[in-house]
Parts: C-alpha cells; structure tokens; sequence
C-alpha cells in the first residue's frame, strides 16, 4: 500500500490552509511539509496497525498482520486453519455451548501471560515460522482451543449428519 498518495494529499491540505494565512504563513507550511512526511506515515501506519488489530479480533483464529516493506506498509492475511471452523454438532444429551467468537464482539482486552522461558521460545518459534506475531500466533491457539473438537471419521460415517458441514463462515 502506498502511502505516498496520502501525505501528498495532507501536504496539499496544508499549503492551502496557509495560502490563506499570507507569505509569511505559506514559507511555514513550506518549511513544516518535510519533517511531516515522517510523522504522517508513522501516524498512518499506527491507524492501519489499530484497523487490523480489530480485524484479527473478528477473524480470530485467523489474522491480519501489517509489515512494512521499505516505506510501504503491506496486509498479511493468514486464515484459520481449516480445522478451526469444523465444529462438530452438540450431542443431544450435551447442553449446547456457546459458541467459541463472537463475530459482532469487536472488543479486545490486554492480558498479561506469564509463560515459562522453553514455552515462551517455542511460541516465539512456532510464530515465525507462521509469519506472524506472537500475540496473533497466541490468539489464534486460544481461539482453536475453545472451538469444540470435529468427530472421529468413524463417528461422522455413523452419524445422521454426516455429510453435513458447520461452523461459521462470514
């Protein structure tokens, strides 16, 4: 994503802003324009951060990361694996749980985890060969986690359902 466009634009905002503030105003937004350009881009990158923050929360165990390439920010999506979404169907004597996400629950809250060195290293490891962060990498466990195990192949054969898919699909 190029963000060139963007700051050009504040840019131009900027110099017609002071055009109507005289000469003296206009060598100011003339003087300010440069060290802005690194300030708008770091502004624009902690927005585009934020917007996939929340979006990984909507598709969690699946995610949106951003990376930087040169000066240009780039969306990394990495879906859940698809064994996340094969929840198998509530026994009939089971009371029926809830579901693992809320998709409309775009609320995320800060959780301090404290892991043990080995563990820590390895979800460290795990995350990078994913291509993600560890926070992502660690909400996408969490999420796997709490969704409720597919049937055996034996169980779906010999189940009325088999045949039939669920889970949740946006």
């Amino acid at each position: 994503m190029d963000l060139t466009r963007y700051v050009d634009e504040l840019q131009h905002q900027l110099a017609t802003a002071a055009a109507a503030g005289g000469d003296e105003a206009r060598e100011l937004a003339d003087r300010m324009t440069a060290p802005l350009d690194a300030a708008v881009r770091l502004v624009l990158l902690d927005a585009l951060s934020t917007a996939a923050n929340e979006i990984t929360a909507d598709l969690a165990p699946g995610s949106v990361d951003v990376r930087l390439r040169g000066r240009d920010p780039e969306f990394v999506v990495t879906p859940a694996p698809a064994s996340a979404f094969e929840a198998a169907e509530p026994a009939a004597a089971e009371p029926a749980r809830a579901t693992a996400l809320d998709p409309d629950d775009v609320s995320t809250s800060r959780t301090t985890l404290r892991l043990p060195d080995q563990l820590k290293s390895q979800a460290e490891a795990a995350a990078a060969r994913e291509g993600v962060s560890v926070n992502t990498w660690l909400v996408r466990a969490v999420a796997a986690a709490l969704v409720p195990a597919a049937p055996s192949r034996a169980a779906a054969r010999n189940s009325s359902t088999a045949g039939r898919l669920t889970g949740w699909v946006r």
